[in-house]
């Protein structure tokens, strides 16, 4: 079925979301992979993203752990630090389908303070249609009830909408619902997709 809107995801998609590599940059590696192994700071985060408020849950799990106590903190102090950069060609994809009049969404994982920070940081994420933004949510990927809420919201038909996601089980979610999917590794093969589809001309997803 053609497709009629397509629905991005933002980390790693939009922009980097590689957290380790800055407690690399700050740490060392050898520090941050003690950190990691000891302290579940993506779990952290997946409270964050379900709504839990950015400073106030950081401080509790650096509370919990005073010998890492510094480095936990730069999940708040620093966070912009660990998103980014943009990935500029998806950027301009997400714009081109704009220009031609493709409805366009978000459906990330994202806390209310941090995508707070970062849409200020980087304006182009107020660019889409409607945004589905998980802390503001409640609810995370993959859970269906989320992929549901989209669906209730939009006009399009599941079977209609293109979603991109770099996680396999998000793809997955999305599928289970019908949804036409493409995970994402890189703006090039997303790209590709966009004109494959009709979507874009191969001179608009350049």
């Amino acid at each position: 079925m053609p497709i009629q809107a397509v629905v991005f995801d933002i980390g790693n998609v939009l922009i980097d979301w590689q957290p380790e590599r800055h407690y690399d940059a700050v740490f060392g590696k050898a520090r941050r992979e003690a950190l990691f192994r000891t302290v579940d700071l993506h779990n952290m985060n997946n409270d964050i993203d379900l709504g839990a408020d950015l400073e106030a849950r950081v401080r509790e799990e650096a509370a919990k752990w005073p010998d890492w106590h510094a480095e936990i903190m730069v999940w708040h102090d620093a966070w912009l630090e660990l998103a980014g950069p943009p990935k500029e060609h998806s950027v301009r994809l997400l714009r081109a389908l704009r220009a031609k009049g493709a409805p366009v969404y978000a459906l990330s994982n994202f806390g209310v303070g941090t995508f707070a920070l970062a849409e200020e940081k980087w304006p182009f994420l107020t660019e889409f249609d409607i945004r589905f933004i998980s802390g503001h949510m409640q609810l995370v990927k993959p859970d269906p009830a989320i992929y549901a809420a989209l669906e209730e919201a939009v006009p399009e038909a599941p079977e209609t909408l293109l979603f991109a996601d770099d996680l396999p089980a998000n793809i997955a979610a999305a599928e289970a619902r019908g949804w036409q999917t493409h995970q994402f590794t890189a703006p090039q093969g997303f790209a590709d997709r966009l004109v494959a589809e009709g979507l874009l001309t191969a001179e608009e997803a350049r």
